[in-house]
């Protein structure tokens, strides 16, 4: 088992890694709109923060060794089930022709008021 790190993603704030690789396979810890360099978040539209979300886990991917189109598992939980349809539009243009399973997980928040949180499993490439 590999723990990824990365600079160009946030940095976990508590007792996790950003991502594990085992047995060619990348486990990526959920992902929040959190501007990596800066540390800020990123608070604003739910597209806003879509996007921020995936190019986390898309850097952390990277480091990996893979990348969105190996992709194989999303998590995204959502603040507010209305809002999928605009997430769900960020998504799609994100990963293009590539389906990933997902799974779509209602929440009544998330933490520091973020509105979208984005976890990814998927294959290294070879």
């Amino acid at each position: 088992m590999r723990e990824i790190s990365t600079d160009q993603a946030p940095h976990p704030a508590g007792h996790y890694a950003q991502a594990l690789v085992h047995d060619g396979v990348v486990y990526v810890s959920g992902q929040l709109a959190i501007d990596p360099q800066t540390g800020e978040k990123r608070l604003g539209s739910i597209e806003e923060q879509t996007q921020q979300a995936l190019e986390n886990v898309a850097a952390i991917l990277r480091a990996a060794g893979s990348d969105v189109d190996h992709v194989l598992k999303t998590t995204v939980y959502v603040a507010d089930i209305s809002l999928w349809g605009r997430v769900n539009a960020v998504y799609a243009a994100f990963f293009g022709d590539h389906r990933p399973a997902r799974a779509v997980v209602p929440t009544r928040e998330l933490h520091y008021g973020f509105l979208v949180e984005i976890e990814a499993i998927a294959a290294l490439k070879r």
